[in-house]
């Protein structure tokens, strides 16, 4: 029987998936190989402290293509981006001859994987993706991302009158700093497992001492 969370075996599948990506390169830099390798490397922390039994080898394959599809996040169709993920994820994956009776699953994982489209994880390996994916939002990489995105979009850093939306409804789309009201710092309580929530209150903390330096220099 083949085991499929083997080293080796893990080892040989990144490489394949490291090749691949290595030819399709993106000019989305905040969804680039370096996103999907730190995901990977997020996603074996959790699993090392998971209780549960976890196919590594699915959580791999959903880490390096959960947004092979990344629309902007100021597009119409933003909340189709892992529905159209986990339909490319299938492509590829059959591809390179990965192993069928998993596919399924790692297809799970990408469309689960997002925050705007919903959908409920249906497996361990899904919720690992989805909080190792999320830590990608907070920490010091989340803060680097967001303000990245934010020029990407032509939004401003923050409302110069109003920085903290107090006499405003907050605007996402064309105030980076709104972003961390409306989605960063919440995302902490959605994380699915336990070593998720732990890593979580760690980053969602640097991300408040930030906006605290923030409003202090703001006056």
């Amino acid at each position: 029987m083949t085991d499929f969370n083997e080293p080796g075996m893990l080892k040989f599948w990144e490489q394949h998936f490291i090749e691949y990506l290595d030819d399709h390169e993106t000019d989305d830099h905040s969804h680039d190989l370096s996103h999907f390798q730190r995901v990977w490397r997020t996603a074996e922390k959790i699993m090392a402290d998971e209780s549960r039994e976890v196919n590594k080898l699915v959580v791999l394959a959903a880490c390096y293509f959960h947004d092979i599809v990344s629309l902007p996040k100021n597009h119409p169709d933003r909340s189709k981006s892992s529905q159209l993920a986990a339909e490319k994820t299938q492509e590829i994956l059959e591809e390179l001859n990965f192993p069928e009776d998993l596919i399924p699953g790692v297809c799970h994982a990408v469309e689960a994987h997002s925050f705007s489209a919903g959908i409920p994880t249906e497996s361990p390996e899904a919720e690992v993706v989805q909080d190792a994916d999320r830590m990608e939002a907070i920490g010091a990489i989340g803060l680097a991302r967001c303000f990245y995105t934010g020029g990407k979009m032509g939004s401003k850093l923050f409302n110069a009158k109003d920085p903290w939306a107090e006499q405003r409804d907050l605007d996402d789309r064309q105030y980076s700093v709104d972003h961390f009201y409306s989605k960063l710092l919440t995302l902490g309580s959605t994380m699915k497992t336990i070593p998720g929530r732990k890593l979580a209150e760690e980053n969602t903390a640097y991300l408040q001492g930030f906006l605290d330096k923030l409003r202090d220099e703001l006056g």
